[in-house]
């Protein structure tokens, strides 16, 4: 359709009814009468002078009446921290925008729906109003304060209830895992993750999983949840039914759910039982691991169970027979056997010569020697040795070895190798009160009495005189081989001294020496290393009155020896006192003629050869 072209003579009709247009408004306007000019009185009669301060336009009191309805009946009454729900109308680069059917529109910051990347337009949710209205009049909403107190009445509601719940594991912690229960960070300890012990906990990390709400602590905002609460809810009933056929002797299978030192416990479907480290193997074991392992399924059988059924006594080596009764024939006493050495004990090692089967090697026969030491002297745990069967019980499974029983016995040539008269060098093994013990070599022990200890000394306790350790010369004096008994000298390797000194500090004899000590009744003085000399009180009087005192040195005429009991006595005072001069000569006389009297052995070999030729005369 082809435009109208405008020729000046339209413009100029337009212009002409336009400007007269204007021409009656202004008139009208200028001859305009306002009702306060045209009744002033009434006017101000009916003014709205608070409408007119607060700038407000008159409006009509119906109008008003009308849109009051409108918002009671359209908008909800908001009060702060009220919880309530919206609608998404808007989303924007950062933030949410949700109408709760307010007056006005509420803003929530995207990041509090990060658990939800699939948020949309229309999508209700829980808002909880942080703020009615702030300094610019904006509606202040929250999405996580909501959810937070929604997800603290649904885990109340779940713990009350007895509910079952879902939650994401989020992560590891100390003692346990925690897990997000409708946002809520809720802790799931080790032990309730399951019925049986967990070793990998990481193998839960990122599931969601069931769980029972177990406990709220409200004061401190803690939820504690458990699986292993559904779990065995499951297998109650299996356990019921597996408790109600229990049977001793019954075979069943198991799973090792645990294992300690003292034995293994065995998973029977729900029921646990455990297998003491005795009842593991007929042979020995140090601990549980050597034979089974975690998870490991085997066969069990039922050795006892209490009258509830709670404590079920399992047994592993039952299944086979016991390998005494397996041993039959081929071993016997007398036989020789190798093993290994299981226990050791202060008395004596077990020698396990067959799987489960040990014998004793009682101390006593480890070696010869009497002189008894421990068997870790002898023997190691886990030392293969070589042994004898001695004895062999088979109904009561007991069997003692001996290991000296294959090395030749010391005391069959004793006779030949220390005679009586030889002289050995010996190591001092241990003392008594009467005596010392000297071992010549392994398996042969003598005994030293203390009075063959030494010729002059005069011993209380045989440690006075030597170590044990020490090596001694000795002389073999008696032997007894029935009995097995070796009596030994020490003394005997020199000659009596006493024989020497029986001559040299004969009574009468006169000898110069110090007073070494001052004892009860008189005094001492050393005539030498071996003579040691008693001087009587009386016997210390000097020739002025006075007495000897401790050091003084002074001459000493002997008034008593005696070689059997080692007794030598001595006199200053006789020296210079004629009469007792008189009676130690009268003394010395005496001795003099007891031992001219003393018959000798010649005299007896006369005697007895005179007896003889007179019988043989008479017959």
């Amino acid at each position: 359709m082809a435009e109208e072209k405008t020729t000046p003579k339209v413009l100029e009709e337009q212009v002409d009814t336009q400007a007269t247009a204007t021409a009656e408004e202004t008139t009208k306007k200028a001859n305009y009468i306002s009702p306060a000019q045209e009744n002033p009185e009434k006017f101000l009669e009916e003014f709205n002078w608070e409408n007119y301060k607060e700038g407000i336009e008159p409006i009509d009191e119906g109008k008003l009446d009308e849109f009051e309805k409108l918002v009671k009946d359209n908008f909800v009454d908001t009060l702060d921290d009220q919880l309530t729900t919206g609608t998404v109308i808007n989303i924007t680069d950062r933030d949410a925008i949700i109408d709760i059917n307010a007056k006005s529109e509420g803003v929530i910051s995207l990041n509090e729906f990060r658990y939800n990347p699939d948020l949309k337009v229309g999508d209700t949710v829980d808002v909880m109003i942080d703020v009615r209205e702030d300094a610019e009049g904006q509606l202040i909403l929250s999405h996580r304060k909501a959810r937070t107190i929604k997800a603290w009445e649904r885990v109340n509601d779940a713990h009350d209830d007895g509910t079952i719940v879902n939650g994401f594991v989020k992560c590891r912690t100390k003692g346990g895992m925690i897990v997000d229960v409708f946002g809520i960070e809720a802790f799931l300890p080790g032990s309730q993750i399951d019925v049986k012990p967990i070793r990998d906990y990481d193998a839960y990390v990122g599931k969601t999983m069931e769980f029972k709400v177990v406990k709220i602590n409200h004061e401190f905002k803690n939820v504690v949840v458990s699986h292993k609460a559904l779990i065995e809810a499951d297998i109650e009933e299996q356990k019921k039914e597996i408790i109600g056929q229990l049977e001793k002797g019954q075979v069943l299978e198991g799973t090792v759910k645990n294992i300690t030192s003292y034995g293994v416990f065995v998973d029977l479907g729900g029921v646990d039982g455990l297998v003491h480290i005795t009842d593991l193997s007929w042979s020995r074991i140090n601990h549980p691991n050597e034979i089974v392992e975690l998870d490991q399924k085997l066969n069990v059988v039922i050795l006892d169970f209490d009258e509830d059924k709670t404590r079920i006594q399992l047994g592993l080596k039952q299944l086979s027979k016991h390998p005494w009764e397996a041993l039959g024939d081929e071993l016997k006493v007398g036989d020789t056997v190798k093993g290994k050495v299981v226990v050791i004990a202060d008395y004596g090692a077990f020698i396990e010569v067959a799987e489960g089967v040990e014998g004793l090697i009682h101390v006593s026969e480890m070696s010869w020697s009497t002189h008894l030491r421990s068997a870790q002297d002898f023997v190691n745990v886990g030392d293969e040795v070589e042994a004898q069967i001695l004895t062999m019980d088979k109904e009561d499974r007991k069997m003692s070895l001996g290991m000296k029983q294959l090395s030749q016995d010391p005391w069959t040539d004793i006779t030949s190798k220390y005679p009586v008269g030889s002289r050995h060098e010996g190591i001092v093994r241990n003392f008594t009160n009467f005596g010392v013990f000297v071992e010549l070599e392994e398996g042969i022990d003598g005994l030293i009495y203390i009075s063959d200890l030494s010729w002059t000394k005069k011993i209380k306790h045989p440690s006075e005189f030597c170590n044990v350790g020490d090596k001694l010369e000795v002389v073999v004096l008696e032997l007894d081989v029935e009995g097995r008994k070796l009596s030994l000298g020490h003394k005997q390797i020199e000659d009596n001294p006493w024989n020497k000194y029986e001559g040299e500090f004969a009574v009468g004899t006169k000898h110069t020496a110090t007073i070494s000590d001052i004892v009860d009744k008189g005094a001492t003085i050393e005539f030498n290393e071996d003579i040691t000399a008693f001087v009587p009180q009386r016997h210390l009087e000097k020739e002025d009155g006075s007495k000897l005192g401790k050091g003084e040195e002074a001459e000493f005429v002997i008034i008593e020896f005696n070689k059997e009991f080692k007794r030598v006595v001595a006199s200053h005072m006789s020296l210079h006192k004629e009469e007792e001069a008189k009676i130690v000569k009268q003394a010395a006389k005496k001795a003099s003629e007891a031992n001219a009297d003393k018959p000798t052995l010649g005299d007896a070999n006369a005697e007895l050869q005179a007896l003889k030729d007179k019988m043989e005369g008479k017959n």
